[in-house]
């Protein structure tokens, strides 16, 4: 099999990209694929990373204003699909595959215009708009949520598929639940609530959970808390001033990123963190019980619709960015993580959202559409 998919920009986009390719590899071992994005997103990275060759193109979101700065960037983006075209046609796929993003546009259309069976990947509840535009245009369109459905129109065939992630669920025994905050530093049997907020980390909820160690609120349960890189040093300064060393804080252990989250994912009683695709698709995976901060000002503010996936079955619940304000988020985190009957009634929630073998679905629609 030989194929093109279509990744740029975000770890949200270009993972579950990967994954599908690693799918077709461990299916169909002399399988040929490249992928296309642009120089400046994270698939610079991931895509060599996962053994796969990478060829860019010019693309850029496009915005309503006129100016030149936008000017500029659709001409290049006009430019990107004349390059695509040419990648294509020089590959000669089988199938052409995105997972969203506007690197998404030039490619599905260069493929439709080759009359090269198209496929696209949406993991949000609330579709992109390179998602919407191509709907027309593609020949089935996989979706992580069943919400998104009917914010696709037009589409000729929409499937119910799941995004894959690595995250997995496993038992962990109470004896290996401490063993494993004893490594980090933790003791006790308190709750644990888990914070992050993606790879680079999120202010607001950065700022909130600072402001609970801060002023030394006596807590009912214990925090492990991912910073993010960028913001880490930072967080470790202002505690200096209030004389917290942050390597030696009760009941806390802070990280700037946590390599093993899938274990932490695992044993902790409550996630707390914002509401991407990739986050809400591993929460439910491990079945937890999660708060969830949408990120604002987000295209179709789709993290909102995603945290509403869960919140609506009682999985999960949502506290605005604009909400969030340390003593009454400390109050309803503790309210929340000491209710044992509560938390067991949202994980039990959670799992039903949770798609069993994605990856086979998503394989299987491949052949599908190829045959």
């Amino acid at each position: 099999m030989r194929v093109v998919i279509a990744a740029a920009g975000t770890g949200g986009h270009i993972n579950p990209a990967i994954a599908i390719a690693n799918k077709i590899k461990e299916e169909q071992p002399n399988s040929k694929i490249i992928f296309i994005g642009t120089t400046r997103g994270l698939e610079n990275d991931l895509v060599p990373r996962a053994g796969y060759e990478l060829k860019t193109i010019d693309a850029y979101g496009l915005s309503k204003k006129i100016n030149i700065d936008n000017i500029k960037k659709m001409t290049k983006t006009i430019k990107g699909f004349g390059q695509a075209k040419k990648i294509i046609k020089d590959f000669k796929p089988d199938i052409v595959i995105g997972t969203g993003g506007y690197i998404c546009g030039a490619v599905i259309t260069a493929a439709h215009k080759l009359k090269i069976p198209t496929m696209l990947h949406e993991s949000n509840a609330f579709p992109g708009k390179a998602v919407k535009l191509l709907a027309k245009k593609t020949d089935t369109i996989l979706i992580g949520f069943e919400e998104a459905r009917n914010r696709i129109k037009n589409a000729k065939n929409i499937v119910l598929t799941g995004t894959p992630v690595k995250t997995k669920k496993q038992y962990i025994s109470d004896k290996q639940k401490q063993q494993i905050l004893s490594n980090i530093g933790l003791k006790g049997t308190k709750p644990v609530l888990l914070v992050f907020g993606g790879s680079q980390g999120a202010k607001a909820i950065n700022d909130a959970i600072l402001n609970i160690i801060k002023n030394k609120y006596d807590l009912q349960y214990q925090i492990i808390w991912a910073t993010g890189p960028n913001q880490y040093d930072a967080i470790k300064v202002e505690l200096e001033t209030e004389n917290i060393n942050i390597d030696n804080i009760k009941d806390v252990k802070i990280f700037p990123y946590i390599y093993n989250m899938e274990e932490m994912l695992n044993i902790c009683d409550l996630v707390m963190c914002r509401s991407g695709a990739m986050t809400i698709t591993e929460v439910s995976t491990v079945e937890k019980p999660a708060i969830f901060i949408p990120l604002p000002n987000v295209s179709e503010n789709h993290q909102e619709y995603n945290a509403k996936v869960l919140v609506n079955i009682g999985a999960a619940k949502m506290i605005l960015n604009k909400e969030l304000e340390s003593i009454n988020l400390n109050k309803f985190i503790t309210e929340l993580i000491t209710d044992k009957d509560m938390l067991k009634s949202m994980s039990q929630k959670s799992g039903i959202v949770a798609q069993k073998d994605v990856q086979d679905k998503i394989y299987k629609e491949i052949e599908k559409l190829l045959h």
